[in-house]
């Protein structure tokens, strides 16, 4: 049996419009771009402790919409059987209270090792505020529905809003508030602002017991941020950044990025060296450049820039540039590190590859490679085409020492060097023992040079620097490179080759 024809003049019944037009557009963008913020700044939050890696990205990622989906369909099916109205303030101020923690606890459950904690208390920061503001488009959705014949217009409307707000909430992010203003304030900030949206929600809809309650954890979450500490000395673009006295050693002074100690100062003693991969370094340039006479150096990558400052003391006249890329650190170093810049000792802020292209030919005696995204060198600084421009501004018989962390089965450092292989005529390599022998993972540091590289030499100034490392070459470090892939822009997994870093 089919339906007739329905009778002329008759229509079907259809609710009143439950939001006005405004406050439903504000609501919908305000909602979808605070999703993108979150998932955004989630990444630096979690950069400490699962580095800056592909699967870090795609994690936050993946949760992020993960919760979008789930929040969708909830809503969407609580909006049919509820009155969404009297939902729209707590989903707001729930979610906000949610996102102004969520610095506080991500550090909270990375300070506590092997306890699984920081994955599942990750997952709650993003889904929990992801799922809940996503629910708010369908709710406004079916509020906005006062006519069945606006289905389309209103949905689509609606929608085009809400991927609006994404667009405005990652370029903002990206590009104005994680270099303006420190992550943490970031989603405290954003806490409260949305605290505050579902505080004008449930007044709005007359809603004044919710309101107060709203308002309550209003004060009692930005009250809290307030004094809860962050750990940070400073809180940088790319780090949170803390200074360390070492007890031991009046001047000595460790610059801690995201609770990894990345550079070691003698405020007093320019010419001490502390980390071993650094004593390694040390060891290459004065075996390279016998004497004392100046170099030009370049540095990719500067943190504390404590070679730069061995290479001044020692090397009366010698002029660096250095390539870093965080304005951030930069401060530190002055402020807390006693460092001073001038013509010998340039610091640029700059990402390390673009500032290479900037770098005449067959300008530089020294290129150093120390740059690290949390604890990966940043991939697009290991491939043949970046190693051709370090190549391209050293002189004939210039040298590329490049300082590389990885851990057991050495994927990425085997790679590396089988890139610079590729590359320079003369390749070599110094580890522990430990770690060569993939028995354990750390500082690695690799040589490479056009010309032969005095690897008896190196080794015996590594001897009387007491670092208890070894240097592979030739047939021995073909050996242990093995198969392993040359890195270029086109394929350069790096980060899958990085074995995690264990947090």
């Amino acid at each position: 049996m089919t339906p007739g024809p329905a009778r002329a003049g008759r229509a079907t019944p259809t609710p009143a419009a439950g939001i006005g037009d405004a406050p439903a557009s504000v609501l919908v963008f305000g909602s979808s771009c605070a999703v993108l913020v979150v998932e955004i700044v989630a990444l630096r939050l979690l950069a400490p402790y699962f580095g800056l890696t592909l699967e870090t990205s795609t994690l936050v990622i993946g949760l992020a919409l993960a919760a979008i989906a789930v929040g969708a369909w909830l809503g969407g099916r609580w909006a049919d059987g509820h009155d969404a109205r009297g939902q729209l303030g707590r989903l707001l101020y729930v979610s906000g209270a949610v996102v102004a923690a969520t610095p506080f606890l991500v550090r909270a459950a990375g300070e506590v090792p092997g306890s699984g904690l920081l994955l599942p208390v990750t997952t709650a920061c993003i889904v929990v505020p992801g799922a809940l503001l996503s629910a708010v488009t369908p709710m406004v959705t079916k509020l906005r529905l006062a006519t069945l014949e606006e289905t389309g217009s209103v949905v689509g409307r609606l929608s085009g809003t809400g991927t609006a707000g994404a667009i405005t909430g990652t370029v903002v992010t990206g590009f104005v508030l994680i270099s303006t203003v420190p992550v943490t304030w970031i989603m405290v900030g954003l806490g409260v602002l949305l605290a505050v949206g579902g505080v004008v929600t449930e007044v709005a809809a007359r809603r004044t017991a919710a309101a107060a309650t709203a308002v309550a954890v209003l004060v009692v979450g930005a009250g809290g941020a307030l004094f809860l500490p962050d750990g940070c000395d400073v809180e940088t673009t790319y780090h949170c950044a803390v200074v360390r006295a070492d007890p031991e050693r009046d001047g000595g002074r460790s610059l801690v990025l995201d609770n990894l100690r990345h550079s070691y100062v003698d405020l007093d003693d320019p010419e001490y060296l502390e980390f071993s991969y650094v004593k390694a370094l040390a060891a290459a340039t004065e075996t390279t450049f016998p004497g004392d006479e100046p170099l030009t150096a370049h540095h990719l990558g500067g943190g504390g820039l404590t070679l730069p400052r061995w290479l001044a003391s020692t090397r009366p006249g010698t002029t660096s540039t250095v390539s870093e890329i965080d304005p951030g650190v930069l401060e530190v170093d002055v402020r807390r590190l006693g460092l001073e810049t001038g013509p010998d000792l340039e610091v640029r802020v700059e990402d390390a590859r673009v500032g290479l292209d900037a770098v005449d030919d067959s300008s530089r005696d020294l290129v150093v490679g120390d740059a690290f995204g949390g604890v990966s060198v940043p991939w697009h600084l290991t491939t043949v085409e970046v190693l051709g421009e370090v190549r391209r501004v050293l002189r004939d018989d210039g040298l590329y020492a490049a300082n590389l962390i990885d851990y057991p089965p050495l994927g990425f450092a085997r790679a590396e060097v089988e890139t610079l292989r590729a590359v320079f005529g003369h390749v070599a390599l110094a580890a522990t023992p430990a770690t060569t022998e993939g028995d354990a993972g750390g500082n690695l540091v690799v040589l490479a040079s056009d010309t032969p590289v005095d690897t008896a030499a190196w080794q015996e100034a590594l001897d009387a620097r007491d670092v208890g490392w070894r240097v592979i070459e030739g047939a021995e470090l073909e050996a242990w490179v093995g198969d392993s892939p040359v890195l270029t822009d086109d394929y350069a997994p790096v980060d899958q080759l990085l074995t995690p870093y264990p947090s």
